[in-house]
């Protein structure tokens, strides 16, 4: 006969080991939290340096700010709602998400939706089904979620929709174009901001300083200058910054007394020569687009392209270079080729719908169009030449019969008379003088000849 059961120290009875089936295994320790799982060693610096807590964090006041939303949801600890957080690489959109699960004690379940398909999400949900059997609440971060077609969105909803997941999803793109409008009415879209230069730049310090997680071991030496460059090539991606300064400390050699110095040449190779040299708050900004311009203006298409390939290629807006183009189209073409004007402006409209790398065919197709196109800068001409005229005679009164007579009294005073419309009276054109009396007869747009055809 079997002993009876006695109770263990920790108050639960012990199982008869003589008789009866052997009990299931107890549940498993509780889920330790995301910040808690340290990254390996030799896992990128970015992921080492992964902000542990808000205060950590930096960039995206106006999102973790005191009093702000992020900030709010996660000093209240309660579960968060389904966000789509929305901005450019590295701005810190999967740190935010950890933070929130963190802080919340929900189980947290990351997903890539370059790497995952319907079955993982299935079974990501399946067991967060299972989690909410046990009163465990179940955050879910796709990361890249605008990579998911339409069918893997769709099996995202019911679980959604019912609670089962908390969505944070984190996308490049604008979510009103990649995200289905089903799973936006169920969630809150969140923009956030590149790093500024400042920004990148705390980070970088800090992961130069940190002993545990950073480069403090090294003893990394590098000029603030150099740290300012890096920080503004970097574009507002803490995580493009942070690649660069490891792989050049990593790369430089130890002297004498241990320390490493990282030059600019170092963080050139490291960041990538045409990323790097290109500074778009210096002066090589405005170099670039100068020489762009000059080209399209002296119809060399493939100088033209060139330059903006070197645009693109080192981080420009591509906003920028659009609003380049359109002003080229005027002034630089205007009336030679009325369909200039249009080119450049649906090149800028694309450009800002569709973003980088794509945009990258409109500006270009635009480039090559405006350097093919015949030129006139007549307009150019003759605006500075009635902008000198209206500047010299600021005082001279409107011609009485141009004037708009809206009361009796202004009739009275002559206001209209004289005036003849073209549409009724064609000899009005050269019969009735439209400029003030002392420029009569001064001619802006002055008649040209054939223009330019361009290039043959």
């Amino acid at each position: 006969m079997g002993r009876s059961a006695t109770r263990s120290l920790f108050g639960d009875p012990e199982p008869d080991l003589t008789t009866g089936p052997v009990p299931a295994p107890a549940p498993a320790p509780a889920r330790e939290p995301v910040s808690a799982r340290e990254p390996a060693a030799d896992a990128p610096l970015a992921e080492r340096m992964r902000p542990r807590s808000l205060d950590d964090y930096v960039g995206q006041g106006h999102l973790v700010g005191r009093g702000r939303l992020i900030r709010r949801l996660i000093e209240d600890g309660g579960p968060p709602p389904s966000l789509i957080l929305w901005g450019g690489p590295g701005t810190g959109k999967t740190t935010l998400a950890r933070l929130l699960a963190e802080r919340s004690g929900a189980r947290f379940v990351a997903l890539s939706a370059v790497l995952s398909g319907v079955k993982e999400l299935r079974e990501a949900i399946a067991e967060a089904r299972e989690a909410r059997r046990r009163g465990e609440r179940t955050v879910l971060f796709v990361d890249e979620i605008h990579r998911f077609n339409k069918s893997q969105q769709d099996a995202m909803l019911p679980a959604v929709e019912d609670g089962t997941v908390t969505l944070l999803g984190a996308t490049t793109e604008n979510p009103s174009f990649e995200v289905n409008a089903a799973l936006l009415s169920r969630a809150r879209v969140l923009t956030l901001h590149p790093l500024t230069e400042e920004d990148v730049a705390a980070i970088l310090r800090r992961a130069l300083a940190d002993p545990v997680r950073g480069l403090g071991p090294l003893e990394v030496r590098i000029s603030e200058d150099d740290l300012g460059h890096l920080a503004r090539a970097a574009a507002g991606d803490a995580r493009v910054a942070l690649t660069a300064l490891e792989a050049s400390s990593r790369a430089a050699e130890p002297g004498p007394d241990g320390s490493r110095s990282v030059d600019r040449e170092a963080l050139v190779e490291a960041l990538g020569r045409a990323r790097f040299a290109y500074d778009k708050g210096g002066e090589e900004h405005y170099n670039l687009a100068s020489a762009l311009i000059k080209s399209a203006r002296n119809s060399d298409a493939d100088a033209a392209m060139y330059w903006l390939a070197r645009l693109i290629e080192g981080g420009a807006d591509p906003s920028f270079i659009a609003r380049r183009l359109c002003i080229l189209a005027s002034e630089d073409i205007g009336l030679a080729d009325p369909q200039a004007m249009v080119q450049a402006s649906a090149a800028a409209e694309i450009a800002r719908l569709i973003g980088l790398p794509e945009a990258l065919y409109p500006l270009s197709q635009a480039t090559i169009y405006l350097a093919r196109a015949p030129k006139s800068n007549a307009v150019k001409r003759a605006y500075h030449s009635a902008a000198a005229d209206a500047a010299a005679t600021a005082r001279e009164p409107v011609p009485l019969h141009l004037r708009n007579a809206v009361t009796p009294l202004m009739k009275s005073a002559g206001y209209g008379q004289g005036n003849r419309s073209a549409h009724d009276d064609p000899a009005a054109r050269g019969a009735m003088p439209c400029l003030p009396e002392k420029l009569l007869g001064r001619v802006y747009c002055e008649p040209e000849g054939p223009p330019d055809p361009g290039p043959a």
